[in-house]
C-alpha cells in the first residue's frame, strides 16, 4: 500500500469510530465562543448604575451573600468596575454546586441569585469538557477523542496534498457549480484544509488539559520549571496578629489591591476557608482574557505576602514557559487576539463540526452509490442468463 493508501485507511476508521464525539466537542466549541457578549447583552443583573460613590468592602458583601444562600460554601467576592454588579460566589466540589449572588456594589443589593449549574453556556461547557458525563469519566474520554482528531487533522492534511501543479488548482477552491456530491467533497477538503491550521492548536491547547502528562511535557519543555498543581500557601498561627475586629483582614487586603492596582478592571478577594489558610487575591487588568492575572497569597494573621511555587502567582515572576502555560484558556478561546480571535474559533468550530458529516457522506457515496455501470452490467448479465436458462 502507498503511503497516501495507509493515511487513507487511518483517516476513515478513525473518522467514522470518532465523528459523533468530535461533533459535540466541535459544536460546543462553537456555542461558547461568545458566551461572554452574549450574556452581557442578556443579563442585565450583570450590571449597575455608575455612581461617585465608595464600594462596599468584601466582608458587608460576603455577609449579604450568605444572608441569600446561608447553607453555601462562600468562595470569593469579586469586583469588576464601576458599571459592573460585584459578585460573591459560592462554589463546591463535594456536594457539587456553583451559585453567583450578584450585588449593586454601591449599596449590597441583591440583583440575582443564580444556580450557575442551571445556565445555558454552564450546560454546553459541561458537554464540551466532559459529554455531559461525571468528570472521572468524561474528561478522559474527550481527550482521548481529542488526541484522535488530531491525528485525524495531520491525516487528512496528507490527504489533501495534490499530486502535482494541475491538482492543487481543485485543492484551493469550492466548485460550487458542480453536483452535490462534488460540492459535499470539496466543503470536506477545502474547509478542513483551511481550518486545519488553527484546528491543530486548538487540539493541542484542548489536550493540555485533557492529559496531565501531556500538560507537564509541553511545559518542561518550554523550559517551565515551576509546579503546574495548584497549592495553597499556610498562614502562620503562631504569629502575631493586625488584624482587628473593626477591619477584617479580606478588607486590608482588598484595599492594598486597589492601592498598588489601580488600573485593575477585576480584583478577586478569596476569604481564608480554615485557621491556617492563607488570603488569596487576584487582580486581571486584561478584561476577557486570563493571562496576565496576577495572583498573591497573604498570611490571614500578619498580612505578610507568601510566596508559591505553581505558576498561578505573580505575572512578574513569570517567565515564557509560565505565560505560555497561562495563555492556554486564551488561546483555546481565540480571546489572546480579542473578538477576532473569537471569530475565528467560532467559524473553524462550525467547520470542525461538519467535517464528520460531510466525511461520513463522502464515504457513504463511494460505498453504496459509486459504480452504476457495474450494476447495470449485472443486470444484464442475469437478463441472459435467464432467457438461456428459462426457469420451468
Amino acid at each position: 500500500m502507498t503511503i497516501k493508501k495507509i493515511f487513507g485507511k487511518i483517516h476513515l476508521w478513525l473518522g467514522l469510530s470518532s465523528g459523533l464525539i468530535v461533533f459535540i466537542i466541535s459544536i460546543t466549541g462553537c456555542l461558547y465562543a461568545f458566551q461572554e457578549e452574549i450574556q452581557n447583552m442578556t443579563q442585565d443583573y450583570r450590571f449597575t448604575k455608575p455612581r461617585d460613590l465608595p464600594f462596599m468592602p468584601p466582608s458587608k458583601l460576603e455577609e449579604i451573600g450568605k444572608k441569600a444562600l446561608p447553607d453555601k460554601h462562600l468562595h470569593a467576592v469579586m469586583y469588576e468596575g464601576k458599571d459592573k454588579a460585584a459578585q460573591v460566589i459560592f462554589f463546591n466540589f463535594e456536594p457539587s454546586y456553583y451559585y453567583i449572588v450578584y450585588l449593586d456594589p454601591y449599596t449590597g443589593a441583591v440583583l440575582k441569585v443564580k444556580d450557575m449549574d442551571a445556565d445555558f453556556f454552564r450546560f454546553v461547557l459541561d458537554g464540551h469538557f466532559y459529554l455531559w458525563l461525571p468528570p472521572e469519566i468524561g474528561q478522559p474520554v474527550v481527550a482521548s477523542f481529542t488526541l484522535i482528531f488530531l491525528v485525524m487533522l495531520i491525516s487528512g492534511l496528507v490527504l489533501w496534498w495534490p499530486k502535482n501543479k494541475s491538482a492543487s488548482k481543485q485543492r484551493f477552491s469550492i466548485k460550487w457549480s458542480a453536483r452535490w456530491q462534488r460540492k459535499n467533497y470539496d466543503l470536506h477538503n477545502v474547509l478542513g484544509f483551511y481550518a486545519t491550521w488553527v484546528l491543530i492548536i486548538l487540539a493541542l491547547t484542548g489536550l493540555v488539559w485533557g492529559f496531565q502528562w501531556f500538560a507537564s511535557s509541553v511545559y518542561t519543555l518550554t523550559g517551565g520549571e515551576k509546579s503546574l498543581v495548584y497549592s495553597e500557601p499556610v498562614s502562620d498561627k503562631s504569629g502575631k496578629s493586625l488584624v482587628t475586629d473593626d477591619s477584617p483582614a479580606v478588607d486590608k487586603i482588598w484595599e492594598k489591591m486597589k492601592k498598588e492596582h489601580p488600573d485593575a478592571k477585576a480584583i478577586e478577594v478569596h476569604a481564608p476557608e480554615t485557621d491556617s489558610s492563607a488570603i488569596a487575591a487576584n487582580v486581571n487588568t486584561l478584561p476577557g482574557t486570563y493571562w496576565k492575572i496576577d495572583y498573591r497569597y497573604f498570611d490571614q494573621y500578619t498580612l505578610k505576602e507568601l510566596s508559591v511555587d505553581h505558576i498561578f502567582g505573580r505575572i512578574k515572576d513569570a517567565n515564557a514557559a509560565d505565560k505560555l502555560s497561562r495563555m492556554n484558556y486564551d488561546i483555546h478561546t481565540g480571546a489572546i487576539i480579542g473578538l477576532p480571535g473569537k471569530i475565528l474559533a467560532f467559524f473553524v468550530s462550525l467547520i470542525a463540526a461538519s467535517l464528520p458529516i460531510t466525511g461520513f457522506l463522502i464515504w457513504y457515496q463511494r460505498k453504496y452509490k459509486k459504480k452504476p455501470a457495474k450494476a447495470e452490467k449485472s443486470v444484464q448479465k442475469s437478463s441472459r442468463f435467464k432467457t438461456a436458462f428459462p426457469v420451468k
